[in-house]
């Protein structure tokens, strides 16, 4: 009961974000796109499958490479923003956890920050594992650990600081799970993959003051939003204004650049 309630409480987050998610992050979760395909040797003729496609973003740096794509969300709302972002491409509904396709039937998955919002990402693993024929790679990213992905440290402190979080939220698995490099290297372990590889990009998260971190999870995301939702008014107005107050020595000029640094795990199907 709180798998099935932690997935509906996701899927009706990103079926109400889809154009705010692309307004916030999209600039921002590409930044990483180069490194994933390199990681999964995306190239012409590779049959590729974008899990969690969101917005499309993968799916279509991996169709400029010519890789033949297919793009799939649990959200209709993502199907329908990626169908308009990117009209030459598939996308369709699908589940992580059950995906509609045959055995052996890919060359290389990615799975561009969607791991964090799976109610069983081992399930997305092993479904991952299933659809790729022998050879074949996956790659998938998270964020970094909030100590390094500044724009969450930020946030979680002052909610810390001002408010508090224990809000009842759907139970779901830890939101950092994947940024420990051992634990996704024990993950694709155990659902078959060989050759572990984890690495660290570097991004940066860029907004125009006075808009701030804040304003990214607040609006453009689903469970640090439900979380700040749930604060008093007291606390998320003190909440707002320690965040912008940190936010102050990351600003020049009217730009705003907090380090949003992203684990970037890969593996082999042998």
């Amino acid at each position: 009961m709180e798998q099935d309630e932690f997935s509906a409480f996701e899927r009706r987050g990103w079926e109400t974000v889809a154009q705010p998610y692309h307004s916030y992050f999209g600039e921002l979760t590409t930044q990483c796109n180069d490194a994933l395909l390199d990681a999964l040797d995306v190239r012409a003729g590779v049959q590729f499958l974008d899990v969690a496609s969101g917005p499309g973003y993968l799916a279509a740096a991996a169709a400029r490479r010519g890789a033949d794509v297919i793009g799939v969300d649990f959200a209709d709302a993502m199907v329908q923003q990626a169908r308009r972002l990117f009209p030459a491409l598939t996308f369709r509904l699908g589940g992580a956890e059950d995906l509609p396709f045959e055995d052996m039937s890919f060359d290389a998955v990615g799975i561009s920050f969607g791991m964090l919002h799976f109610c069983r990402p081992e399930a997305a693993l092993t479904e991952a594992f299933r659809v790729l024929r022998p050879g074949g790679r996956i790659a998938f990213t998270v964020w970094a650990s909030p100590d390094q992905a500044v724009g969450f440290r930020m946030v979680l402190k002052a909610i810390e600081k001002h408010g508090r979080m224990d809000v009842q939220l759907p139970p779901g698995p830890p939101f950092f799970r994947f940024s420990d490099s051992h634990e996704s290297e024990r993950a694709l372990l155990e659902a078959g993959f060989v050759e572990p590889r984890i690495n660290e990009v570097s991004q940066t998260l860029r907004l125009r003051a006075p808009e701030t971190p804040f304003d990214v999870l607040m609006r453009g995301g689903v469970r640090v939003a439900a979380i700040l939702r749930a604060q008093s008014p007291e606390a998320l107005a003190a909440i707002q204004k320690a965040v912008s107050d940190d936010a102050a020595s990351y600003t020049n000029n009217g730009e705003v650049q907090v380090p949003m640094p992203c684990v970037l795990a890969s593996a082999r199907k042998a």
